[in-house]
């Protein structure tokens, strides 16, 4: 089943053979896996939490919960690193083989973990071992498929094809969402929250053991195997990419130039988005993942459709072209968002006035990535109240050395009593804010779903529909960005060199967007001041793009073999 390149011109308009379709559905699982796992994870923290770390309090136990989350994001540049040379110097096809027989093991392993009762300390040790294995072998994983697809793919027409990878995404959502739904409701949330959450992992089983039968059933890239045949493969793939400057440049060049936008475009149209909708704007979990489900499924073809036109028009103009229009858009969908998902509470933060009066010394910073830090503060403690309650507010000088205190429309809130945070701070901040016109939590008039095809209302209907434009942006430049990178590189460290600039632009960039964008909330009283950290990344990749970056789509991938 070896497909050697095509010159250009000769295949551009033929259809895909059965070969090549096996080839993309292969390589594609290894993504399904991805967010299969990300979003399993993610819906089931609180539950992983009470069974790993049942030691601590329920509060530190859904931040040991997060860690071990976040950890496998860390690692992710790691494996790159890591299955990148392994893919350099032995190939790609047996590489991520490997990579997608660890993430699929880890991933079902989990399921089939003691808990924190049973086994004591171990649990929680073996579940990080786990997600950093995760992560490491997702850095490997995207790379490898990437890079393999892209060396099967006629001339012309590698945007198209690497550009299925991308939608697996979605596919991966609604699995876990699908399986989770299901489970739940045969088993019963109390059998749910005992043992029923491990089914979910269990049955990854099946989709790993699909990927490997599949995967052992493909032969080598043939680019790769022409480079072993006549001996030019790389003997140092790290050193020759990144201790050349004639290549580490491409590399750099390609992490601000594409990736870094790329990233938090992509995290901001779905996570962010995500996290705005509930934490923020107050929707239920339920509607809240419903809304980004369907603005997923709608616009999950123009992943397919800019891939496609990246080989007409080129990567270049259509991912800037994301980047910028982000940027430019951003504040006013996100205002639009708020307008339509919980309309009381643009209408509070027009005419509300909230202020915290607090000696400046008293203020410090209040970034917390992980939930992990307690704020004493009076000013911290009564700043990341309001922020949690998404209330807008300003910070005014108060006297020196007391305690700060949130003015609601002329009405004062105590923030600390005897010294410490006042046990009535949630209480009677809540009715000073709902009596300034903020809306209760559950309010009426906050969008929300009683059913998943319950879309067709206005309000839904009209979120589905601006989400559905921040899901286009992600479209744009997500969907030429596997070609962009594979195009960038020489076949013989190719694997290595994409690989590191895509997971840090994507697990830095990227993952650290949602909670620098709440940090920034938080310090500023401003619910849309979170945006700037995705704008100003977007806008600097927009212009060292523009600037530095070639366009690649007629580039033979093999010249310089």
């Amino acid at each position: 089943m070896t497909m050697a390149a095509a010159p250009a011109g000769a295949e551009r308009v033929r259809p895909m053979t059965a070969d090549e379709k096996r080839v993309i559905f292969a390589s594609s699982l290894g993504t399904v896996f991805e967010w299969y796992d990300f979003y399993l994870y993610g819906s089931l923290a609180t539950i992983i939490g009470a069974q790993f770390f049942s030691q601590f309090d329920e509060s530190t136990r859904n931040i040991f919960a997060l860690l071990a989350f976040a950890a496998g994001f860390i690692v992710r540049p790691f494996g790159a690193l890591v299955f990148g040379r392994i893919g350099d110097l032995v190939g790609r096809k047996y590489t991520f083989l490997v990579t997608i027989l660890i993430m699929g093991l880890s991933t079902f392993i989990v399921g089939l973990l003691p808990s924190s009762t049973s086994i004591g300390i171990a649990a929680p040790i073996i579940l990080i071992g786990l997600r950093l294995l995760q992560g490491l072998a997702l850095g490997g994983e995207y790379g490898g498929a990437a890079t393999y697809v892209a060396e099967h793919a006629p001339q012309g027409r590698r945007g198209f094809y690497t550009s299925w990878i991308q939608t697996t995404a979605t596919l991966g959502l609604f699995l876990s969402l699908l399986v989770i739904l299901f489970t739940r409701t045969i088993a019963g949330e109390q059998a749910f929250a005992a043992w029923a959450w491990r089914v979910p992992f269990l049955v990854s089983i099946a989709l790993l053991g699909i990927s490997v039968w599949i995967r052992l059933q493909l032969n080598e890239s043939p680019a790769f195997q022409k480079m072993k045949a006549e001996g030019t493969v790389s003997k140092a793939p790290l050193s020759e990419a990144f201790g050349q400057w004639k290549n580490m440049k491409v590399v750099i060049i390609a992490l601000v130039g594409l990736v870094a936008g790329q990233g938090v475009v992509w995290y901001t149209g779905q996570f962010y988005a995500l996290f705005f909708l509930q934490s923020i704007l107050k929707v239920d979990g339920y509607t809240a993942n419903l809304l980004i489900a369907w603005s997923l499924l709608i616009g999950t073809g123009g992943f397919v459709l800019f891939g496609w036109l990246s080989d007409k028009i080129g990567r270049k103009p259509i991912i800037l072209a994301g980047c910028l229009l982000a940027a430019l858009t951003y504040f006013p969908l996100f205002t639009a968002l708020t307008g339509s998902a919980n309309p009381m509470l643009e209408k509070a933060i027009e005419t509300a006035k909230v202020q915290v009066v607090a000696d400046p010394a008293d203020c410090g910073d209040l970034f917390n990535p992980v939930g992990t830090r307690k704020f004493t503060s009076s000013c911290d403690v009564a700043r990341d109240a309001l922020a949690k309650s998404a209330v807008k507010y300003s910070t005014t000088a108060g006297p020196a050395g007391q305690p700060a205190k949130i003015n609601v429309n002329g009405t004062d809130v105590a923030v600390f009593a005897d010294g410490k945070a006042s046990p009535d701070l949630t209480k009677n901040l809540t009715a000073a804010i709902v009596a300034a016109g903020y809306p209760k939590a559950g309010d009426p008039s906050i969008v929300k779903m009683s059913h998943p095809f319950d879309i067709f209302r206005p309000q839904p209907f009209k979120v589905i529909a601006i989400l559905f434009v921040l899901v286009v942006y992600v479209t744009m430049v997500y969907g030429p960005i596997a070609a962009a990178l594979v195009e960038l590189f020489p076949t013989r460290i190719r694997y290595t060199s994409m690989s590191l600039p895509y997971h840090i632009g994507n697990g830095w960039f990227g993952g650290l967007l949602p909670a620098t964008a709440f940090a920034m909330v938080a310090q500023t009283g401003d619910i849309y001041y979170g945006l700037w950290y995705p704008i100003v990344i977007a806008l600097i990749t927009f212009v060292l793009g523009l600037i530095l970056v070639p366009e690649t789509k007629d580039r033979d991938i093999y010249a310089d073999d």
